[in-house]
């Protein structure tokens, strides 16, 4: 009975049960009427006992046999019930384990679980490529070691959010972002933090770039007003200088003060009208342009000035290579950045001019056809605080410098949908990298 409770169902054990009752009925039946003298069982122990006693050991096995079955039957189903809910569980432990890896694994941030020590215990696939390193390499570290300065957030239920600077593994500083927030057990005790990280550095650029396209706006509008207030007195002035200087009884001396200022209020002009390209810049009209011929005839143009006499201008461009720009700005962009070039190198020196065809992914999700053509000088370089403002309006630092040339450059370039941006390393030279559509 217990076996068959075990190895089938209640309700075979019942009919086990049922089929022993029957057995144990027969047999006793039958010793008590001498049928199982053959078997060597004598009749004469049931007959002594009589009828009544036969009886009741019969009733009393069989409701031994009913209960043992309900009971086992009842334990065994028991036993299956938490085997399969066991089993259920395992299913589902394992589902959300994987289901865990796989949304922690693939998760657009880096994702760090520090145990009370700040040793790391999880780390995501988003920081392994942000950090180089491995959850292997990086499991049990301090998470200072791998990120150095990343402060140990100490809050005991707070979300803190920071930002650090990082030299990534290709040598580039970005920007992370991170979120700190408490990680406990099932008992409500801390049992660590979890650190989600973030590179930031391209929102801190549209960010830049934001701020800086609100102060264009407020000097385009600015400038504007001020043009017309300016030019007229000047061309007022100039013209009343001209024809006192052209008297003929005005002083030498008086002469040569006169031209002092027919000079600079031609300067004065001039930075105005840079100024106005600068805030108020004419839409291009764009054409196709071949760049190495285009290049060679400004390159031409350029050595007939005193600072290019002792520069060599290597332009290694493709003949075929093409693009759609606005032929005035465009020269204007190249002349420019030539001109800084040679300034750096102070007169002396050799600038390279390359290109190179890349695919840059745009909005759309389509892959974008640019070239990039390169402007390399071998001058004295500039440190990490220039470059950073190199294209802000107004900053120079050339005597003399307006500090609108390549704050010019960049909004020419903005304008015609690409970008440009700087390499320098101090004592080595600078490379202006410009990015246009083909």
């Amino acid at each position: 009975i217990i076996n068959a409770s075990v190895l089938l169902s209640r309700k075979e054990a019942i009919y086990t049960a049922s089929l022993c009752a029957i057995l144990y009925g027969s047999i006793l039946d039958f010793q008590y009427y001498g049928k199982l003298g053959y078997f060597g069982i004598s009749s004469l122990p049931a007959q002594q006992s009589g009828p009544t006693y036969v009886f009741y050991t019969i009733f009393l096995n069989i409701l031994a046999y009913f209960l043992t079955a309900f009971l086992t039957g009842y334990l065994a189903e028991r036993v299956k019930r938490s085997e399969s809910a066991l089993h259920d569980k395992e299913i589902d432990y394992a589902e959300l384990e994987r289901l865990y890896s796989s949304i922690v694994h693939n998760l657009d941030n880096g994702l760090v679980t520090l145990n009370t020590a700040g040793e790391i215990r999880v780390f995501n696939r988003f920081a392994e490529d942000l950090t180089g390193i491995s959850q292997e390499e990086a499991y049990g570290r301090l998470l200072t070691e791998i990120i150095p300065g990343f402060p140990y957030p100490e809050n005991d239920g707070y979300v803190q959010r920071k930002e650090i600077e990082f030299l990534n593994p290709h040598g580039i500083f970005i920007t992370l972002g991170f979120k700190a927030t408490p990680l406990f057990d099932k008992n409500g005790t801390r049992a660590g933090v979890i650190v989600t990280l973030q590179d930031i550095s391209s929102y801190k650029k549209l960010e830049a770039e934001l701020k800086k396209a609100d102060r264009l706006a407020a000097i385009g509008e600015l400038s504007a007003r001020m043009a017309h207030e300016i030019r007229n007195p000047l061309a007022s002035i100039s013209g009343s200088v001209q024809l006192i200087s052209q008297g003929n009884k005005v002083d030498v001396n008086d002469r040569k003060l006169l031209e002092i200022v027919l000079r600079e209020t031609d300067r004065l002009n001039d930075l105005i009208g840079d100024f106005l390209a600068y805030a108020r810049p004419i839409p291009p009209v764009k054409m196709p342009i071949l760049v190495k011929q285009f290049l060679s005839d400004l390159i031409s143009l350029l050595y007939t000035d005193q600072r290019f006499e002792q520069i060599e201008i290597e332009n290694d461009l493709a003949d075929s290579l093409s693009i759609m720009a606005d032929r005035y700005q465009i020269q204007q962009v190249f002349w420019n950045l030539l001109v800084n070039s040679a300034d750096a190198m102070q007169s002396c020196g050799t600038i390279v001019i390359g290109s190179e065809l890349v695919k840059i992914e745009s909005d759309d999700q389509k892959d974008k056809n640019m070239v990039i053509i390169s402007i390399s000088d071998n001058g004295k370089g500039m440190h990490g605080e220039e470059i950073k403002q190199v294209f802000n309006p107004f900053f120079t630092t050339k005597p003399g410098g307006t500090g609108l040339g390549l704050a010019t450059v960049y909004r020419i370039i903005e304008n015609h949908e690409g970008d440009i941006q700087v390499e320098s390393v101090i004592g080595k030279g600078t490379t202006f990298k410009i990015f246009l559509p083909m």
